[in-house]
């Protein structure tokens, strides 16, 4: 479903990395600061995911794309700091590479739980940890996308929601350090998106999928590209004095309390 709204930004002569961004909600930003004049970076770790979303990025001009892993902290900063090299400070810098599938903590191996959180939460500190030193100073803006698994527990869903509110505090955290740099750091929370990966594991029969929208205030899924416009935003000026908001773009799903039904 596209969106129903659409606001006018420009990004133009504005640098963008976003990490995730090959697929999915993270596609769906990368989309729209392309689409609002950013030059564009990408990175996952599918080869042939990055070389698609680059040659859909590069409409109107280059994007850059890296086939990484977050989880290596060496592969991350090498990726920064060559995208800095062709284009300069990084002006928005988006950490949206997650993993997830549901699962019961008792059938659950420790690497499977690790697999997990490591790509959450250690490859977000990863992606800002490197970012740092590329930074536009001051202007800045860091984003997370983080899940309402942070702050409601779900069945199947420990690695999730464990690794998920770290990235909250972690986002809030950096906030606080970095915010005399002019950098801000906010998280948006994206409720249940159409066409994801992540709501076809979790919703995966029309029956789910429609017990999914009909928790939703709204009545409805939402659209990447509603995730997209949410994130042009907090990068504006008109969001200049948002700093370590933890943002949910999720029809009302989170404020009516989250259910999730799994199969």
């Amino acid at each position: 479903m596209a969106s129903q709204a659409t606001a006018t930004f420009d990004f133009t002569g504005a640098n963008v990395f976003v990490f995730g961004g090959t697929s999915g909600i993270n596609l769906g930003i990368a989309e729209c600061f392309a689409g609002a004049g950013a030059t564009l970076a990408v990175a996952s770790r599918k080869p042939d995911k990055v070389d698609a979303a680059v040659e859909r990025l590069s409409a109107d001009r280059p994007a850059h794309g890296y086939a990484l892993d977050v989880r290596d902290a060496d592969a991350v900063a090498a990726a920064l700091a060559d995208f800095h090299g062709h284009a300069g400070d990084i002006d928005v810098l988006i950490s949206g590479a997650a993993g997830n599938f549901p699962a019961p903590a008792t059938g659950m191996s420790p690497n499977a739980f690790k697999a997990v959180v490591d790509i959450d939460l250690l490859g977000t500190f990863n992606v800002l940890r490197a970012g740092f030193e590329y930074l536009k100073k001051p202007g800045a803006s860091v984003i997370n996308i983080s899940a309402p698994q942070a702050s409601v527990a779900m069945a199947l869903q420990s690695h999730v929601c464990a690794a998920k509110a770290g990235v909250e505090l972690l986002t809030q955290s950096l906030a606080i350090e970095w915010g005399p740099d002019g950098v801000r750091v906010n998280a948006v929370i994206p409720g249940p998106i159409d066409g994801t990966e992540g709501m076809a594991r979790l919703a995966p029969t029309e029956a789910a999928r429609r017990a999914v929208i009909d928790s939703v205030p709204l009545r409805r899924y939402g659209a990447a590209d509603e995730i997209g416009q949410a994130c042009l935003w907090l990068s504006s000026d008109a969001a200049a004095y948002v700093n370590g908001a933890l943002l949910p773009v999720d029809g009302g799903w989170l404020a009516a309390g989250v259910r999730v039904p799994m199969g």
